[in-house]
């Protein structure tokens, strides 16, 4: 079985959004791990996503952590190799990702290059009031006002907040 890729994750997340709001309901969340025999109830995909609808970066990080469950599932002593080879996926899926977000090749993502791409991606409203210089600043570890590869990663990998919920 290949690699679920950053691209596969926003189709399918595109898929689930029926009426295009930038969010996945619990039921449509549910109806999907049905599909691949992944059994729960409403109320406990509820408990552990904290809400009843899903963000394009939630539904990424909610996929995330049903991967890590299953590979710790999955373990049975053998070699770490599936895993490392996992770990490559994914730093490749991120740095294309990254790459997305990298309107310029300049190898760091500003403020108005992150706008730009969720704007394209439908996840920036400018009603809400959010600054994408804030959302940067969360990450911006050597607080230069951009992100680089490694802060990317960082971002990522952590889990969201509701401040920092596009």
């Amino acid at each position: 079985m290949s690699a679920v890729t950053i691209e596969d994750l926003h189709r399918i997340f595109k898929n689930l959004d029926k009426n295009n709001h930038g969010r996945v309901s619990i039921h449509e969340l549910h109806h999907l791990l049905e599909n691949v025999s992944i059994h729960t109830t409403l109320e406990e995909l509820e408990k552990l996503v904290g809400d009843t609808s899903l963000g394009y970066m939630d539904f990424l990080f909610f996929y995330e952590t049903i991967v890590k469950a299953r590979m710790a599932e999955s373990k049975d002593g053998s070699s770490n190799d599936h895993i490392e080879h996992d770990d490559k996926y994914r730093v490749d899926d991120l740095l294309k990702a990254f790459k997305v977000f990298d309107l310029n090749g300049d190898g760091f993502i500003s403020s108005e290059e992150l706008q730009s791409v969720l704007s394209r991606l439908g996840l920036w409203d400018k009603k809400r009031g959010q600054d994408c210089k804030e959302m940067i600043h969360v990450y911006d570890q050597n607080l230069d006002g951009a992100l680089d590869f490694e802060e990317f990663k960082v971002m990522m990998s952590s889990p969201p907040t509701s401040d920092s919920e596009i």
